[in-house]
């Protein structure tokens, strides 16, 4: 195991107090109901409190990590905001939509294993928010859920004829972009093909836990972090890295998994995992980017998600593109979108949810850019609900600079 003063748990010991989570936080902004991200989190752990001295406004915090950012103690505000959460859920029921928006994976294995499972799902959905059902099971009925492809990435790798070369990358689609995105994990795909690399996939990884560990559901997180981690030490014994399209799953693979559950085995994965322009830029950095770019007359409007932010290196997503001729991208820098992966989806945090995403949906309207760019898949969801605008993932511009 790390050593104490390494595990998240401990870091609340070094809060001072000084509200700088609090002022950041896009909750707090949003409402008056939530206490705010020091008294949930740090206090409570420095107190160990039992289920009897609950804090009732724990159920606010979206794990946006707004208040890590901006702590000057480094303390890991909302990792102890999900280990309370976890912590209480061990004693307290589930809701039912809890259940529904934190096990997506197991939705879309149940969905691949039906004939015409995906189109009959999406019209079950159509239908069920046309007759109130989701509000009935506690998730926002003005919200679509995502719907499901076709085809799975998975399914279509299988049939994909890749070059092969000496070079490989392992890729993490996600549930999201397995299931409801293939084209974001194909555009990655034959980006890694244009710069000389064969992508490999492997099917023994499990959700990366994102959506248990806001949602409560702690022990199956660590469940699923056990077997992830296993499988990127396999990878990086090989020399190959992981890599991710998706900031919320390489934040989890990479940082959160180790501030959780502080597992020493836990940190040597996340030094073996990438986000995917993360590793670009690092191509680049050592000459081997591939930049015979095809001309893209597009200005892109680029929304930086918030667990992007958190990983703490930059924006190579915007950088790597404005080397393509004719691109242009400019930072909407309106703050977090608020959907904060399920967080939005629930019913009495929706209005809080579009309320904390308004700057931002107000800088897509106003502006003048072709199209808007973002890493996050939820974060596309909430930008399209907020703005009738269709985002695309930044390596799906990359994939057309390469004439794919």
């Amino acid at each position: 195991m790390s050593e104490e003063k390494d595990k998240a748990i401990y870091s609340a010991d070094h809060c001072l107090s000084c509200t700088s989570c609090m002022s950041s936080c896009p909750v707090m902004e949003a409402t008056q109901e939530y206490r705010g991200p020091k008294l949930v989190g740090p206090a409570h752990s420095r107190m160990h409190f039992s289920q009897e001295d609950y804090e009732d406004s724990l159920d606010f915090c979206s794990n946006c990590k707004s208040c890590d950012r901006a702590c000057p103690s480094g303390v890991a505000v909302s990792t102890l905001n999900m280990l309370q959460r976890g912590e209480y859920y061990r004693t307290h029921p589930h809701k039912q939509r809890d259940q529904m928006l934190a096990h997506g994976e197991d939705m879309g294995k149940l969905v691949r294993s039906l004939p015409f499972g995906a189109a009959c799902a999406n019209l079950g959905m159509k239908i069920g928010k046309s007759l109130g059902v989701f509000g009935m099971l506690g998730i926002a009925g003005k919200r679509d859920m995502p719907s499901y492809a076709s085809q799975s990435f998975y399914s279509w790798f299988k049939g994909y004829k890749q070059q092969p070369s000496e070079k490989k990358v392992v890729f993490f689609p996600g549930c999201f972009i397995n299931d409801n995105e293939p084209q974001v994990g194909i555009a990655f795909v034959k980006v890694m093909q244009k710069n000389g690399y064969e992508v490999l996939v492997d099917q023994k990884f499990n959700c990366c836990g994102s959506p248990m560990v806001v949602t409560g559901y702690l022990d199956e997180a660590k469940e699923h972090a056990h077997n992830n981690v296993a499988r990127i030490l396999e990878w990086k014994a090989k020399g190959i890295p992981v890599i991710a399209c998706c900031t919320s799953c390489s934040l989890m693979l990479k940082e959160e998994y180790g501030e959780l559950f502080g597992e020493d085995e836990m940190h040597e994965a996340g030094s073996n995992v990438y986000d995917a322009f993360e590793y670009l830029a690092i191509m680049e950095e050592k000459g081997e980017l591939n930049t015979s770019f095809k001309e893209v007359k597009e200005s892109l409007m680029y929304h930086v998600p918030c667990h992007l932010k958190s990983q703490g290196f930059g924006t190579p997503a915007k950088d790597i593109l404005e080397e393509v001729p004719g691109v242009s991208v400019e930072l909407a820098d309106a703050g977090c979108c608020g959907i904060s992966g399920n967080f939005g989806f629930k019913d009495d945090k929706y209005e809080i949810s579009m309320k904390v995403g308004a700057k931002l949906f107000e800088r897509i309207n106003i502006s003048q850019a072709d199209e808007v760019i973002c890493d996050c898949g939820t974060c596309r969801m909430q930008i399209n609900h907020g703005t009738q605008v269709k985002p695309c993932h930044p390596i799906e511009i990359l994939a057309k600079a390469y004439g794919e």
